[in-house]
């Protein structure tokens, strides 16, 4: 079951305005927000992702008057949800994309951070990826936002790639937004279906991902990354010369073994 702390994750934090009793009276506001999202990720835990405004007040033990007063309409609640669903995603995410690891773990890492949130918050998942399309503006939504974000930081990625072995980075962007979208769909599928374990659908999404990456680079550099531990960018301007000429033939496929799971 998800909990809140003593605020709701991402929610924007009010800076001290110098007066004690408002200072007080927002930091009242942020806690009780913070009770009533507790309660809506209870009642997404019982009754599923077609979450009511009456249910989460009752659950909150108030009417819903009072919780109106936190939460204009429900699009405003969900809005709530989606920011700690946010901070959750990337508290997982980033450190994975951000390693400094071969691509293969920082592949690896990424799409098992993604699978584990979403697998273990489905309601949550679906609740905000059904009742913000199309009824709050792109800017504001969560589920849209979170798709930018993860394909900015994909970008970033790629185009170190890309950049470092003298390939041209512009691919890197449409990239990021294709690999963004293949696996937010094979998780939707992987949700709804559930015919293999999380084990093996990350295996090979990241099967798919890392052979793409090593298709476009010159031959063995990512398996090289594996025998070293780490990425390659820190390395000898011989070695960047080289990468940037690789020789010419057809390049074998780079080695990924699945990994055993249930």
């Amino acid at each position: 079951m998800l909990t809140v702390n003593a605020t709701v994750k991402g929610a924007p934090k009010e800076p001290g305005s110098g007066d004690a009793r408002k200072d007080r009276w927002s930091a009242h506001r942020a806690t009780r927000r913070a009770e009533f999202v507790q309660a809506a990720l209870r009642v997404l835990d019982q009754q599923g992702p077609d979450v009511t405004m009456d249910a989460v007040a009752a659950e909150a033990g108030v009417t819903k008057p009072v919780l109106y007063r936190y939460f204009a309409d429900k699009t405003a609640l969900v809005a709530a949800l989606g920011e700690y669903g946010t901070e959750m995603l990337f508290d997982r995410l980033m450190p994975a994309i951000a390693a400094d690891l071969p691509a293969l773990s920082r592949v690896r890492g990424a799409v098992g951070a993604y699978f584990e949130v979403v697998g273990e918050n489905p309601n949550l998942y679906w609740l905000i990826a059904r009742h913000t399309a199309g009824e709050v503006p792109l800017e504001t939504d969560p589920f849209q936002r979170n798709k930018e974000l993860i394909a900015d930081a994909l970008t970033a990625l790629f185009g170190d790639y890309l950049r470092h072995y003298g390939q041209d980075s512009g691919a890197a962007e449409p990239w990021a937004q294709g690999i963004t979208g293949l696996v937010q769909s094979t998780a939707e599928w992987w949700l709804q279906r559930r015919s293999m374990s999380r084990v093996h659908v990350v295996e090979y999404t990241t099967r798919l991902i890392y052979s793409a990456l090593a298709g476009v680079l010159p031959e063995h550099v990512l398996d090289e990354e594996l025998e070293l531990g780490t990425s390659r960018f820190a390395q000898s301007v011989r070695d960047a010369h080289h990468a940037q000429h690789p020789s010419e033939g057809t390049r074998p496929a780079p080695s990924l073994k699945l990994v055993s799971g249930e």
